[in-house]
């Protein structure tokens, strides 16, 4: 009997002892769930106005001023060769020399005859004032020195197209031909480019022609030179439009000094409006994203501290890590530009880095 009430007590203070150890946790979740969450730590930006140009944007391609395959005009065996890939040469530069010792032999056979001609010629000028050769004779002698005079330069002309050089100034690509390789006419020698300057070519629709003028400035980026923006000007447009794209062709010229840019790579352009405007602005990593638009979180001042609202904003262009904030911010207000991922409406926050007066 006593066993059996032992065993009764016992049981009812395990029973009520879990439903207080339970009853406790509990309320210890609910206190430390009505506890604000610790602050953030995150940096802020300030909501900057900046005059920013207006632009139009497009993708064109580079395009040498001049740019040829350098050819051999006759046929001949190389001789000589008197560049290396590469090189800059300048207009009248000799490259490649072909063997001419054929032509040169000719070359002296034919002067001689020319000496001989010319001697003809003289002695019967001499002997035509004494009536002592008829008027066809000095004829006759006369147009055997033309004849000698034109041969001898004909053949001085193909001894000259032996010698090929550059026909302008320019940057030489990769040389194709080899000391002792006969050339027929025409062969491809190495290509030569001219870089400096260089032209940019284009194609904007046509709703904006009426925003481009000869002179009108452009900056220009490349894929092998991300960090370097280079500068030209429009220097022609088409008097055309294309019936397919409803687009207009820009050539814009780029000084290219330092030879950079070739012939052959994409290019983004960028086309400055004379007129620059009033624009808001913030660094690229201060812009969230969720389905429903561009979100900021903005930094307010309580009685408790700082804290963070989240707010839709328009934005716009975006120009090197800078996005234009269309609506939805104003000047000088302060927004979180790192540390976003775990903030929420009223949390409170602690600025690190502070990139804005405080």
């Amino acid at each position: 009997m006593i066993k059996r009430l032992l065993i009764i007590v016992m049981a009812t203070v395990l029973i009520f002892g879990g439903l207080f150890a339970l009853k406790f946790f509990q309320v210890q979740k609910e206190l430390s769930q009505m506890q604000p969450p610790p602050p953030a730590v995150v940096a802020v930006t300030e909501v900057k106005q900046l005059e920013w140009q207006s632009s139009l944007t497009a993708i064109g391609s580079l395009v040498a001023v001049a740019g040829v395959d350098v050819a051999n005009e006759i046929a001949g065996i190389v001789k000589a060769i008197h560049f290396t890939s590469g090189q800059n040469v300048k207009k009248g530069q000799l490259l490649v020399e072909l063997d001419s010792a054929t032509e040169q032999s000719e070359l002296n056979g034919l002067l001689a005859q020319q000496r001989l001609a010319q001697i003809q010629f003289e002695r019967s000028g001499k002997l035509i004032v004494k009536k002592f050769v008829s008027q066809s004779d000095y004829d006759q002698n006369s147009a055997l020195l033309d004849q000698a005079n034109a041969d001898v330069r004909s053949k001085k002309t193909e001894i000259a197209k032996k010698l090929v050089r550059a026909p302008f100034t320019g940057k030489l690509g990769i040389s194709r031909i080899d000391l002792g390789q006969y050339l027929t006419p025409g062969s491809a020698i190495v290509t030569l480019q001219q870089l400096t300057p260089i032209y940019l070519d284009f194609n904007l629709p046509e709703r904006h022609l009426s925003a481009l003028a000869l002179n009108q400035e452009i900056n220009v980026s490349t894929q092998a030179y991300p960090a370097k923006v280079f500068k030209g000007r429009i220097s022609a447009t088409s008097p055309l439009i294309d019936r397919n794209t409803r687009s207009v062709q820009v050539r814009a010229t780029l000084a290219n000094t330092d030879q950079l840019l070739r012939p052959g790579m994409f290019a983004q352009v960028q086309v400055l409006s004379n007129q620059p405007r009033s624009v808001l602005i913030l660094p690229d990593t201060a812009i969230s994203y969720n389905p429903y638009g561009d979100f900021v979180f903005v930094v307010e001042k309580t009685s408790e501290g700082l804290t963070v609202q989240s707010r839709q904003v328009t934005t716009g262009e975006t120009r090197a890590g800078q996005v234009e904030i269309v609506k939805g911010l104003k000047p000088g207000e302060r927004v979180v530009s790192a540390g976003q991922v775990k903030l929420r409406n009223g949390m409170p926050i602690i600025i690190e880095n502070n990139s804005a007066s405080s």
